[in-house]
């Protein structure tokens, strides 16, 4: 990208963080911000004189909440949107509803966390602009295969399940994946192996992403404790700041969760997940790589394949960003790639042996 090619309106109710965000925007090279807005109503106007790319908007707005606010957006002028916000459920509940990203809001007195807050937001930004955009205010169309398989209809397979035992299956996902590993997971019958989820996301988040899953899921999920032991009907979250592996010993498997240098350009990252998984479980093992931008995890699944375990990768029409799993499936390690509504169905079948 050449010049201030993405156009940007913030939207948050104190004029400070206005003026703070749009003058460190403005410093980007690729990033203008054409205005700021100081509610969803003032924004309404803004947005169809400014005509912007990207909007920025904090969950907890007067006058309109930023949740109710996106659902009208995404109605009305459909969208791209950042959230920037404090530690809030609603989070989660606004990326369902069109928003692309979040960023946690910032310690506006710790100056080295403004500055990772501002590099953050302004790769966001740029993630954002060419991301697709996703919304749920119509009717659900179901996405064609890519690949040549047949699937089963969910309620057939469910009841077929067997219990696999001493089976490990590991999902990563960035950009889009909070919704995407819903999607995967909501399907699974409480008999499914332990599962493993990679998700970048910030510390604090990843908690209540897992408590968020478990009141939608059959399966228990939970954000995971170094030392959790490994379980069917049960998916573990990494925390937002800490690298998750697995470990096996004389029990079965467990996970060890600790902090560490970024790899790939991440903590958590899906890299040190495969990779741990590759060596632990090797074709005891399912991989499953999902929407996100950049290649985290494309060469630890490729490891995971190498050591014989059955891999998946989500397919370019239902990424929200096609980054991970265009690398992954580019260098051979995706067996098969599809729409992330058959992903389910597809890991069931493969468990099975259908």
């Amino acid at each position: 990208m050449t010049g201030k090619n993405i156009k940007v309106l913030i939207i948050d109710d104190s004029l400070l963080f206005r003026n703070v965000l749009k003058n460190e925007l403005d410093q980007d090279k690729q990033i203008q911000v054409v205005g700021t807005a100081v509610d969803p109503v003032d924004a309404m106007d803004k947005i169809k004189e400014l005509d912007p790319d990207i909007l920025t908007l904090d969950v907890e707005m007067p006058k309109m909440d930023g949740l109710t606010f996106i659902k009208k957006l995404m109605v009305e002028h459909p969208m791209k949107v950042v959230l920037v916000s404090s530690m809030n459920i609603s989070v989660f509940d606004a990326l369902h509803s069109g928003a692309v990203d979040f960023v946690k809001k910032p310690d506006m007195s710790s100056k080295d966390n403004l500055q990772m807050f501002f590099r953050e937001l302004k790769t966001k930004i740029k993630i954002a602009s060419i991301a697709k955009l996703v919304t749920h205010t119509g009717t659900k169309k179901e996405e064609p295969q890519t690949e040549s398989i047949k699937t089963v209809p969910l309620k057939e397979i469910h009841t077929k399940l067997k219990v696999v035992t001493q089976k490990i299956i590991a999902i990563g996902a960035s950009t889009g994946g909070t919704e995407a590993t819903l999607k995967i997971l909501k399907e699974l019958p409480k008999e499914i192996p332990g599962i493993l989820v990679t998700q970048h996301m910030p510390v604090g988040f990843t908690k209540m992403y897992a408590d968020r899953l478990n009141k939608i899921c059959q399966i228990e999920v939970r954000e995971a404790v170094d030392g959790d032991r490994v379980e069917n009907g049960l998916a573990l979250i990494a925390p937002g700041d800490r690298h998750m592996k697995l470990k096996k010993d004389g029990k079965g498997y467990y996970v060890s969760c600790s902090p560490g240098e970024k790899v790939s350009g991440h903590c958590p990252s899906v890299d040190v997940l495969f990779n741990s998984v590759a060596e632990t479980a090797g074709k005891n093992s399912v991989g499953i790589i999902l929407t996100g931008m950049g290649k985290d995890g494309a060469q630890g699944l490729m490891n995971m394949k190498k050591t014989g375990a059955y891999t998946i990768g989500q397919d370019e029409k239902s990424c929200v960003v096609y980054g991970m799993p265009m690398v992954a499936y580019n260098i051979g390690a995706v067996q098969i790639q599809a729409p992330v509504d058959n992903i389910a169905d597809i890991l069931i079948k493969h468990l099975n042996k259908l």
